[in-house]
């Protein structure tokens, strides 16, 4: 029974890790991997998802409609500042880094100057269960399925819908794309608006779990780019694996050394990885099909 129990609990923890870089990572993938931009603001779309998730639940709003609430009030964000900023920059990656470098900082202070250092949460819901000598939170559970159910959404999404064929085109010859006829812009700030939706998916997700402060979105940011640089620009073919395999490494290392020894594991497969696979493992597993 206990090795059982230890088994589970590390399959638990491997999933818990899985389940947080797919989370953290998809919305990246799309404004990064699929679009080209370096968004730097990615964990202030993630605060504000978490934000406005926690208030909405604290007002009495039932907590699944209050994560959608965070992930509809991100997604607007993210379409705005696209219309705004975004729009000028696709292109120039360089000049991308530094206008959402300093959209990070404007939101991460401004949050702070105006709601403070730190926002009361809402508590973990569902409670926990016990195997053997370990106790797990059936919230963690949900996330789990949650990170598989927004794998397959937007599986569905880009492969079986006109929204999904129309934003593929256009990311990848998007002049063509406008010579059909499409309207381009229009389909990058719906794109762009996803990511955004999905990071805030993410923080409101991960709200009832953590403190909310306004530098939060820095503890999902580093393991997001992680994520996606290993995995390449596929979404599917490269973020889910790499999310699978980074989850298990994170998870091996941090039952061994602990956390920090998990954190470095993740940065280490990082490099290695650029260094063997420049293009990650989605253009990596394309050659090989070649």
């Amino acid at each position: 029974m206990a090795f059982l129990s230890d088994i589970f609990a590390f399959l638990y923890q491997a999933g818990d890790a899985f389940s947080f870089l797919v989370l953290s990572a998809c919305g990246l993938a799309i404004v990064f991997g699929m679009m080209g931009v370096i968004n730097l603001a990615h964990g202030e779309f993630i605060l504000c998802g978490a934000y406005v998730c926690a208030t909405a639940a604290r007002m009495g709003v039932p907590l699944p409609l209050a994560v959608l609430l965070g992930a509809l009030v991100a997604g607007i964000v993210g379409m705005t500042l696209e219309r705004l900023v975004i729009r000028h920059l696709y292109h120039r990656p360089l000049d991308t880094i530094v206008a959402t470098w300093g959209i990070s900082m404007i939101a991460t202070q401004g949050t702070l100057i105006v709601l403070g250092s730190t926002l009361p949460g809402t508590g973990t819901p569902l409670g926990s269960f016990t195997l053997g000598d370990y106790s797990f939170s059936q919230y963690r559970l949900v996330l789990i399925g949650m990170a598989l159910a927004t794998l397959i959404g937007l599986y569905l999404l880009f492969t079986r819908t006109r929204f999904g064929i129309l934003a593929r085109a256009t990311i990848q010859v998007p002049h063509m794309a406008q010579a059909l006829g499409i309207n381009t812009g229009l389909v990058y700030s719906l794109t762009f608006g996803l990511g955004a939706a999905l990071a805030g998916l993410a923080g409101a997700l991960y709200a009832p779990t953590m403190t909310l402060v306004p530098t939060m979105g820095s503890a999902f940011l580093v393991e997001a780019f992680v994520t996606v640089v290993v995995g390449g620009a596929d979404i599917f073919l490269g973020t889910a694996p790499a999310a699978a395999i980074l989850g298990v490494i994170k998870a091996a290392l941090t039952s061994w050394y602990g956390q920090l020894a998990g954190q470095i594991g993740l940065l280490i497969t990082a490099i290695v990885v650029i260094r063997v696979m420049p293009r990650g493992l989605s253009g990596w597993l394309l050659r090989e099909r070649g």
